[in-house]
């Protein structure tokens, strides 16, 4: 694969999507031309992916007048653009996207000479005849090709990479890796992992070795073994019965092959007796075809008619059923029963233009374009349809007088929904919690389906953050302009641009969700809302969110991206169950003792470094200003019992042995801290384990995941080296407020004037070899901690003295974070003969960055309004909605019904999460236990809300309470007052039957307050 490295890449601007696609896949498509056919709502969804990926140029085509029904879906037009060619109009306000891409607007007529200029292009709201001659041309000449189109619910792709096209990276997946313990010399080879984790190859894989002893054959750059596997820690490699006799280590790498597609054009696949689809839906497994004769069919109708069919027009629907017939009789490929009802809805739906489908299919085309022109992932071989019938209304009769034009923005979208239903949506209110990535599409669809725009109308979205360089990839509202704005405001902003009837019906906060801001968004604010959405990224935020819908009885529609995948769930009061009631299990940590001691991966040398950031730069800092603020510091630090010895080192360390007054002395503080990391502590090791050393059970000591290390010595002129020494020097000046220095010059004269103490091994030094080995430790003693305080100076003699702490930042390529943890983490890889990671993975693993890419989110907010539109119908049965989970590098679409509210029973009764017993008013204590005895037949033994106990049959002084109404009983045990704003209490009750059995039972809320 061909790559032009002198490209430079803005990674501020593209690291999450760096993630995704890696640098040589992002270089190969930084090359590409692309011209995009048509500018209504999916041209320019895709549009907009495009740009935001990054390629070299974008050429939009579309000479059509605009139309009022456009702004339905295209969110760059505006209504004074009616009349206007749709792709002059979008073009200058689409390349504030990204002043990397230029982006230019093809006139007048098509011809193959301008074509010859596109490596990519992209035709949509195309004629069948045109979309021929294209392609016809672009399969002869080696360039890509797809179409694209939207109707109502309805939409197609085709997609024709030429012959021989080459995908050098089908997943994206990080290759795996593992250590080898064994192999059998023999004709299977068989290969024994590492039993810490499983190796997680698959048959047909190909894997190369290192660092292999014995069997050295099998060691890299001799070529990949093909893969068998025989189970979850063994695989084979074939015959190794000539090789020699395997004595230890090696690890195995897999090793990612390419596959080549042979594309066949949009003619020879129609004229194909099998064309090829992927499914987007296995439920709908036979829709694919009844589809293309369906598209085939709505195309010949437009060409005769001169336009698209009404909505709703039976007669209409009829015609294009009898083309569907026709259609089908002359093709190679025949469906045997072709499905009228189906194929007359799409007739019904194709004036309907709605962003939902517009952003699935917008986000899905713009991927296929970036695999065109990267050959990273699996592209779409070569078929897709896709529809969601489901989201059509049932709440409102849909006619053609109910869905005829009513010369709105709205037309695109009242021929696919009708009037009543636009009103319903537009009187609705929602919640949108998040305004990032996901927001920001949210958000534009919103807008374009004139959510909340009525006159009871309203959206509120809330997010605490502000805008960075690097969330212009992929949050589309924002402008380079806006950066270090909020960006709850500045999306609001955007979308009232878009559509102005927004302007007085949005609400943008600034508030965290979390128990401390209940006082923004109290009982009175939750009861007002019809629909929740999620637009988080963290689990936490998650939770709490779910949690207060669950309280609210609010449906929730929850969705969150990883690279190229996606994932859509709709939890809805009383049918489903909720977000929080399944988890994912617990990111694995990395062992105390193989951070410290024993690393043997390159994440393991990152984390590492990562904390010795915290530990240097960051922690000691903000001991010493506490110490320096708090007069009671010292007897607080002494009771909480954890890490007082280091915490008193850092303290004196700081303040007294290592206080720099010039920056010459941090220099000799970086010099000092370089042989201590990277050479004594190695010595220490080796010290105290040779590499010679056997364990009590007579095996190497340094085997399997040991890896025996080496000390380094220091020299000035190797690049490594000498960037720890810029990083650390300049961030522990950082500390102190002196003035750093970066000329290499200067440090390479002052380095040799440093004097470093020879370090000698100390015996009787405890080193932790296990995880769960408790080493014993003076450190704590009161004597050594008292000699220390007694060093430090008095806070009083440092008056205004502070530091400035070091919190670490991922994103500012100016501060030194990330380079001194890359520089700290190779050179403690080379201490173990790991490959050392460039700045760009150890920015990744070091600031845990999601990969992300614009195409994911455009394709799964598109699936989360779709499910909207259920809610907002009223839909309440389990099979009207659809989880979903997507993988674009494959491609692999996954739909299933959400499961169900899980049922638990108390007496004859079922409950679910959902359901709780209410009280109203502000009942005695007595009035509640009579409420369970004569209602449930239900004896009350124990009543709490939150942490405090306010009831316990059989304790004394309980008769005096019972009299005592609920809010005074609360107030009074918990010695807290009720806020203003709560209306009720969450009480739990421990009840007994008449049986005297304990069954669980739902929770009570007390209304306290109207």
């Amino acid at each position: 694969m061909e790559v032009d490295h002198s490209l430079e890449i803005d990674e501020s601007q593209y690291s999450r999507q760096i993630g995704v696609l890696g640098i040589q896949f992002m270089k190969r498509m930084m090359t590409a031309n692309v011209l995009i056919l048509g500018q209504k709502g999916l041209g320019v969804e895709i549009a907009k992916n495009v740009i935001l990926a990054g390629v070299k140029s974008v050429t939009l085509y579309d000479n059509n007048p605009v139309q009022i029904a456009d702004l339905s879906s295209q969110f760059f037009l505006h209504p004074d653009d009616v009349g206007k060619p749709r792709a002059s109009v979008t073009a200058p306000r689409i390349q504030e996207l990204n002043a990397y891409v230029e982006v230019i607007v093809l006139d007048g007529e098509l011809s193959h000479e301008k074509l010859a200029n596109y490596q990519m292009i992209v035709a949509t709201d195309t004629p069948l005849e045109k979309q021929l001659w294209i392609n016809d041309y672009t399969h002869s000449h080696g360039s890509k090709f797809i179409a694209a189109d939207s109707r109502g619910l309805f939409g197609s792709v085709f997609t024709d990479f030429g012959n021989n096209f080459t995908v050098f990276d089908q997943s994206g997946e990080e290759p795996l890796s593992g250590m080898v313990t064994s192999i059998s010399r023999d004709a299977d080879g068989t290969v024994t992992c590492l039993d810490e984790s499983r190796h997680g190859l698959e048959d047909g894989d190909f894997v190369t070795f290192t660092e292999i002893k014995g069997m050295t054959q099998l060691n890299a750059p001799n070529p990949p073994r093909k893969v068998t596997v025989t189970g979850p820690y063994t695989f084979k490699i074939g015959d190794t019965s000539q090789l020699g006799e395997y004595i230890s280590g090696g690890i195995f790498n897999q090793v990612k092959q390419p596959r080549t597609f042979n594309f066949k054009s949009l003619r020879e696949s129609l004229q194909s007796e099998s064309p090829d689809f992927v499914i987007s839906d296995f439920a709908k497994f036979d829709r694919p075809g009844q589809l293309l004769v369906g598209f085939l069919a709505l195309d010949k109708f437009i060409s005769t008619a001169g336009r698209l069919p009404a909505p709703r027009n039976e007669a209409d629907a009829a015609k294009v059923f009898e083309f569907a017939k026709e259609v089908n009789s002359q093709a190679s490929y025949k469906v045997e029963e072709l499905d009228e009802k189906l194929i007359k809805e799409l007739a019904f739906q194709a004036r309907g233009d709605i962003t939902p489908i517009a952003a699935v299919i917008g986000g899905l085309v713009a991927q296929e374009v970036l695999k065109g022109v990267s050959n990273k992932f699996n592209p779409i071989y070569q078929h897709f349809f896709f529809d969601s019938l489901e989201s059509l209304p049932t709440s409102v009769t849909l006619t053609e007088e109910a869905c005829a034009p009513t010369n709105t923005r709205y037309d695109g979208q009242i021929a696919l929904l009708g009037s009543e239903f636009q009103h319903k949506l537009a009187e609705s209110r929602h919640f949108l919690v998040g305004a990032g990535a996901i927001g920001c599409e949210m958000l534009k669809n919103w807008a374009m389906m004139g959510l909340g725009t009525g006159m009871n109308g309203r959206i509120t979205v809330t997010d605490y953050d502000t805008i960075e360089k690097s969330n212009l990839n992929r949050q589309f509202l924002f402008r380079p302009k806006d950066v270090t704005k909020p960006k709850s405001t500045t999306a609001a902003e955007a979308v009232i641009a878009m559509n102005p009837d927004l302007s007085a019906h949005i609400v943008a906060n600034q508030d965290k969700m979390a128990p401390e801001t209940e006082s923004v968004f109290t009982d009175a604010f939750w009861e007002g809302l019809d629909v929740v959405t999620n637009a988080l990224d963290n689990v936490e935020a998650r939770r709490y969110v779910d949690r207060k819908c669950v309280y609210y009885h609010k449906p929730l529609l929850e969705s969150g991206t990883l690279g190229t995948k996606g994932n859509t769930q709709v939890v809805l009061p009383h049918v489903t169950e909720s977000y929080s009631s399944s988890h994912d299990p617990p990111e694995k940590s990395i062992p105390s003792c193989t951070l410290t001691n024993f690393p043997n991966a390159i994440h393991h040398t990152i984390q590492w470094a990562r904390d010795r950031f915290a530990g240097l730069f960051f922690n000691p800092a903000e001991q010493v200003n506490a110490y320096l603020s708090h007069s009671n510091f010292v007897e607080q630090t002494l009771k909480t019992g954890s890490n007082q010895i280091e915490v008193f080192e850092n303290l004196r360390s700081f303040l007294v042995t290592e206080k720099p007054v010039r920056f010459e002395e941090c220099v000799q503080w970086a010099r000092l801290k370089f042989d201590e990391l990277f050479s004594n502590n190695i010595k220490q090791l080796l010290y105290n384990f040779p590499k010679d050393s056997l364990t009590s059970t007579g095996a190497p000591f340094w085997s399997g995941p040991k890896r025996a290390p080496n000390p380094i010595t220091f020299d000035a002129q190797n690049p490594m080296h000498l960037d720890f020494i810029v990083y650390a020097s300049n961030l522990h000046a950082y500390n102190f407020g002196l003035k750093g220095e970066t000329d290499r010059n200067y440090f390479l004269k002052l380095l040799p004037t440093i004097s470093v103490p020879v370090f000698e091994p100390k015996a009787g030094v405890k080193i932790q070899v296990t995880e769960n080995e408790n080493i014993p430790t003076s450190a704590t003693s009161n004597d050594i901690i008292d000699a220390i305080v007694k060093s430090l100076p008095s806070p009083s003699s440092l008056a205004g003295f502070r530091l400035s702490p070091a919190e670490f930042e991922k994103d500012d390529d100016t501060n030194f974070h990330i380079d001194f943890i890359t520089a700290t983490s190779n050179l403690r890889a080379v201490n173990y003969q790991i490959e050392p990671a460039d700045r760009l993975k150890t920015k990744f693993v070091a600031g845990k960055i999601i990969p992300a890419i614009a195409t994911t989110t455009a394709l799964v907010t598109g699936l989360v309004c779709l499910e909207l539109l259920k809610v907002m119908d009223g839909k309440n049965k389990l099979e009207s909605y659809k989880n979903g989970f997507i993988n674009l590098a494959l491609p692999f679409f996954g739909f299933s019904e959400p499961i169900g509210a899980q049922k638990q029973q108390y007496l004859d009764k079922e409950f679910t999460l959902w359901d709780r017993f209410d009280v109203v008013g502000d009942v005695t204590l007595q009035e509640l236990i009579d409420f369970f005895k004569k209602e449930h037949e239900l004896d009350v033994v124990m009543v709490s809300c939150g942490v405090s106990l306010l009831y316990m049959a059989g304790m004394k002084n309980m008769t005096e309470r019972k009299t005592w109404k609920f809010s005074h009983l609360y107030e009074t045990i918990s010695r807290k007052p009720i806020p203003n704003y709560v209306k009720a209490l969450v009480v739990e009750v421990s009840v007994t039957d008449k049986d005297d059995n304990d069954p669980e039972v739902p929770y009570v809320r007390v209304v306290i307050k109207p």
